[in-house]
């Protein structure tokens, strides 16, 4: 008969040795998952000096927790008489069915995949902050159970890790600072960050979206809205040369009872509404250029908010709409009307009842009224532009006095190298020009080529609002200033120069003072030296002003003008070795640029010509 007290003890020692084959399995991980002999890393972060810091389910956050509660479900296992006993499974077989159960359920778009498994990609259970590795769950095992690992921070899977991570505390980016328009950790927001308002990056996404949304849909209207201005434009161009033969045809008829006596005034008359065509088709002209580039910029502009939208990162998505949001640019533009019709009707009445009225008086009195009728707004031959924007942009706003004022009007300006002289050279992506007389430059042969004056204009153009850029100039001779595109580039005459119309308005250093140049006068100024200069534009206000750029704004010089097309920088550098470098705000200021080669450099296709 067996003893009672060694069948009692029977099961004690059943569930030892049960406890013991576990307790085995857990303390010798397969060689692929064995722990470094070090911490990775020796300086991660430790919360209050404790152990492990893990961001997810609680049987992770205390493994040895679990370890016990698997323990005494396998004890009521192997104390149920029902169920036969099972032999533990090895390490490598808990790994191998781990990974099964990973491949049965395929991978999502959307899933994080461990960094560890190579040939067969598994969905990753959590991410390490310190390691900055995604590990599944049999790749995870060293993080649970080797203290190693334990000052390790653990969280839920992330895409990214190292973009989505704070460089300086290594917990996850999960809130959003709106003062800083940054992303953020928890740490930062007690320390940097500390008072700043924040809020969750998806809700801070959520919002931004939202606003997104409603800029990508004005963006839509603001560059159809150009579209149409251009189709109206070449409509009205049209009109305009249809109208002005209507009226031609009203002068030829008046001017036949006036051959003998007013043949003079027949033709002053002509040359003044010919003009006055002229005048029209260029504006027309010069704002349409003007419209297409912008509709170019803000076409640029719409594909990148759309390509924004499209990160599926929010973190990155976050930063990137931070930085687009400085250089965002404006979306505004203008409507054009052109109403010409009732001027010229006007205009032609006034001939028929001059020519009643005036067959007996002199040629110069009958001029005089035609030109005044041509001034005269509510008469005269004028294409209006009336500017479509916010309504904020409709207030009144301050003008600018510190360098820091100027600056919110910065407009980036490159050199148009289609206008360049032969005897300019452009570098630096076209934002430096220098005078290398007589070394003559292989530019081709295009219409919109300066010939005779050593002059370039600028690639972009200001029209309506505010505009501002600098220059550094180098050499006696440097002019720097403003004028339309209708400026003409073959001529040799002075109205040819940005000195000599009444269209372009600049101001020269002529090695000791500044000079002022309009309509063929100069204009001598007391300002001192400075080899840096600003130009402000209030297109609006027609104003144009001139500033010497050092610790303050200095004014040089300012014209008060009436702006019918668009305005391009225009430069004229009119003595060997001047130099213009356009910069950037915030720029140092550079030292005088180096003489140009006395002999053409190997290999370079430039022709020496007489000085």
């Amino acid at each position: 008969m067996a003893d009672p007290a060694a069948e009692e003890a029977a099961p004690v020692s059943k569930q030892q040795k049960l406890c013991s084959g576990v307790l085995s399995m857990d303390t010798c991980p397969p060689e692929c998952l064995q722990s470094p002999d070090k911490p990775e890393s020796a300086d991660g972060p430790k919360q209050n000096g404790t152990e492990a810091v893990v961001v997810g389910s609680k049987e992770e956050q205390d493994p040895k927790g679990a370890e016990e509660t698997k323990i005494q479900e396998d004890l009521k296992e192997s104390e149920d008489p029902k169920k036969p006993e099972e032999e533990p499974q090895t390490d490598v077989e808990v790994e191998k069915v781990a990974e099964e159960e990973a491949k049965e359920e395929p991978l999502g778009p959307d899933d994080v995949v461990c960094d560890s498994c190579i040939e067969s990609p598994c969905r990753a259970l959590k991410s390490c902050l310190t390691c900055l590795v995604s590990y599944c769950e049999a790749h995870l095992r060293p993080h649970l159970e080797n203290p190693k690992f334990h000052n390790h921070r653990l969280v839920e899977p992330l895409r990214d890790i190292e973009r989505r991570t704070c460089e300086s505390h290594k917990w996850p980016l999960e809130l959003f600072c709106c003062a800083d328009e940054c992303c953020v950790c928890q740490d930062c927001v007690t320390e940097e960050h500390k008072g700043h308002n924040t809020v969750p990056v998806v809700e801070a996404r959520s919002r931004i979206e939202k606003e997104l949304r409603e800029k990508q849909s004005e963006m839509v209207k603001t560059v159809t809205a150009g579209e149409n201005a251009i189709n109206k434009l070449q409509l009205n161009t049209v009109s305009i040369e249809h109208s002005v033969t209507e009226v031609r045809g009203v002068i030829e008829s008046q001017f036949e009872e006036l051959q003998a006596v007013v043949e003079r005034a027949k033709r002053e008359v002509t040359e003044i509404l010919e003009g006055e065509e002229k005048q029209a088709l260029r504006q027309a002209e010069g704002i349409r250029v003007h419209l297409e580039q912008r509709c170019t910029e803000l076409k640029k502009t719409q594909g990148q908010m759309e390509k924004l939208s499209k990160n599926k990162n929010d973190v990155d998505f976050l930063q990137e709409y931070s930085e687009w949001k400085k250089e965002a640019t404006d979306i505004s533009l203008p409507g054009v009307y052109i109403g010409l019709t009732d001027r010229l009707n006007s205009f032609s009445r006034v001939i028929v009842d001059s020519t009643r009225q005036l067959c007996a008086m002199l040629v110069s009195s009958y001029i005089e009224k035609v030109k005044e009728t041509c001034k005269n707004d509510k008469m005269g031959i004028k294409t209006t532009v009336h500017e479509i924007i916010a309504a904020k942009h409709n207030m009144s706003l301050p003008d600018p006095v510190t360098h820091a004022d100027f600056l919110k009007y910065v407009a980036h300006v490159s050199f148009d190298a289609d206008t360049a002289h032969k005897f300019l050279r452009l570098t630096e992506e076209n934002r430096k020009v220098t005078n290398t007389t007589p070394w003559q430059h292989p530019y081709p042969d295009v219409p919109e080529r300066f010939e005779n004056w050593r002059q370039v204009l600028a690639t972009e153009s200001f029209y309506l609002g505010r505009h501002y850029f600098e220059a550094d100039m180098s050499g006696e001779g440097a002019h720097v200033g403003l004028t339309y595109k209708s400026i003409d580039r073959k001529g040799s005459e002075s109205n040819s120069c940005i000195t000599g119309n009444n269209f372009s308005w600049c101001v020269q250093w002529n090695g000791r003072t500044f000079s002022a140049w309009h309509s063929d006068v100069e204009t001598p100024l007391t300002a001192e030296k400075f080899t840096r200069i600003g130009v402000y534009v209030d297109y609006s206000r027609g104003l144009l002003a001139f500033y010497g750029v050092d610790d303050t704004m200095t004014l040089i010089h300012e014209y008060k003008a009436e702006f019918l097309e668009p305005i391009y920088p225009a430069f004229w550098l009119s003595k060997k070795e001047n130099v213009v470098a356009l910069v950037a705000p915030g720029e140092p200021l550079r030292l005088k640029s180096p003489s140009p080669p006395t002999s053409p450099p190997i290999g370079a296709n430039v022709s020496k010509i007489a000085a």
